[in-house]
């Protein structure tokens, strides 16, 4: 059977603008960081694959003296793990209070896929447990119980190393000519696109501008058919899909997958 893998954020819900980053501004004022990020900050944030990442990317000697860290960068991993488990607490508790809705036509297609038989999984560097919240309020309850969840630091090299999607592929047991990927950012589509994996991108908040060269189909969102409608923004592929996407776009994207690439021949050869 065919399977289908979604990233999380900026693909099941528009998280990042209006659920991480408020998140982590009010866990760096909680443990009294002197740093807030501003829109045009975490644009640039969210390029870094993994929110400890992006926590460690403000971590300078003149910060951790400030905060009384030792100077040893090797030794702010618990100061890390601290500030990334409050903020997944803070990031859950807005998403369970209803604060971020499943992006259009996510709930719709999973629904159609679920029916159809297809496998169902999600593939994202953010915590498991921030990643199943989302699934949740995105999908249904129901719904989130037929999806195989694969997050946060169970590959050791983050989007847009191809570690996730290889992983995910393994503990499936699917091919990659029977895989489509639904992303966001080109980080995503790289590591998606470097497993072998035909890829539908449906742009967000902080990635408009980013580079697809290698999607079948950028879209605004898979769209709803009371709207809004899926705006097409490159179809390389030739899908020309209507008012909004079908399971049958999905499965014309999925047949017309790339060349397996070498690093996924290299991962399915290891014994």
């Amino acid at each position: 059977m065919p399977a289908l893998i979604f990233d999380c954020d900026g693909v099941l819900a528009d998280t990042e603008r209006d659920g991480h980053l408020p998140a982590f501004n009010q866990t760096f004022a909680e443990f009294g960081v002197p740093v807030r990020w501003s829109d045009a900050d975490y644009a640039e944030k969210v390029k870094i694959g993994g929110g400890k990442e992006r926590m460690r990317s403000i971590l300078t000697p003149q910060l951790a003296t400030e905060l009384g860290l030792p100077l040893e960068t090797d030794t702010w991993g618990d100061t890390i793990l601290a500030w990334h488990k409050r903020k997944t607490a803070i990031y859950t508790e807005m998403v369970a209070a209803g604060v971020l809705p499943g992006r259009p036509g996510i709930r719709r297609i999973t629904e159609e896929a679920a029916a159809a038989g297809w496998t169902l999984a999600v593939a994202s560097t953010s915590a498991e447990a921030s990643v199943r919240a989302v699934l949740e309020h995105a999908v249904g309850a129901e719904l989130a119980e037929r999806f195989q969840v694969f997050a946060g630091d169970i590959v050791p090299a983050k989007k847009p190393a191809p570690d996730i999607y290889l992983h995910a592929l393994r503990e499936l047991g699917v091919d990659p000519g029977e895989t489509l990927v639904i992303e966001d950012s080109a980080n995503g589509l790289q590591a998606a696109l470097a497993a072998g994996l035909a890829t539908l991108v449906t742009v967000s908040s902080y990635t408009t501008e980013e580079d697809f060269t290698g999607a079948a189909l950028v879209v605004s969102s898979l769209g709803e058919p009371a709207g809004p409608a899926t705006e097409v923004l490159n179809d390389p592929a030739g899908i020309r899909p209507d008012r909004y996407l079908r399971l049958a776009d999905l499965e014309t994207i999925r047949r017309r997958a790339p060349q397996t690439s070498a690093a996924a021949e290299t991962e399915r050869e290891t014994p």
